[in-house]
């Protein structure tokens, strides 16, 4: 759990784990490291509501369904072919559900906060760009997942 302080953790030093055969995100077990995390995010949708003898001539809020960022993961090429084999099984029709859990970490590389994906699945698999320019860019893979709830430790 985060404890309070007066400047805020960094963004740059969290592990990811996926679960199956991948590993739980322990030390170790993570095939390569993710350099983004992005679309942690959720919104709820709110209805209008009036009863008729209401004091004030305006409507109520009422909160109801609520809409759940995709989560998008960014690493490099390392030779492993993890994410994209669990979306080749999604494609067939093979469904795996999966809890993953982003961990933000502080300096001492303790785990302040945790992200847990509920029921996570893979949407979208991006492979590298490639181009020769003689540049010192990565080759980068991205993985897009949807999943059925967000829960913050």
């Amino acid at each position: 759990m985060p404890t309070f302080r007066d400047n805020p953790y960094g963004a740059f030093n969290y592990i990811v784990s996926i679960g199956g055969a991948q590993g739980d995100g322990s030390l170790g077990t993570v095939i390569g490291g993710f350099s983004d995390v992005s679309g942690l995010g959720m919104e709820v949708s709110y209805s209008d509501y009036r009863n008729g003898s209401e004091k004030f001539n305006t409507t109520r809020k009422v909160p109801n369904t609520h809409k759940l960022d995709d989560v998008t993961l960014k690493r490099g090429i390392v030779g492993s072919d993890d994410l994209f084999v669990w979306l080749k099984g999604v494609r067939d029709g093979v469904a795996d559900p999966r809890q993953v859990t982003i961990t933000l970490l502080d300096e001492a590389r303790n785990a302040v906060a945790t992200w847990a994906l509920r029921n996570a699945q893979p949407k979208k698999w991006s492979g590298p760009t490639l181009a020769a320019k003689g540049g010192g860019e990565v080759a980068m893979e991205e993985i897009h997942f949807v999943h059925e709830g967000i829960e913050y430790k």
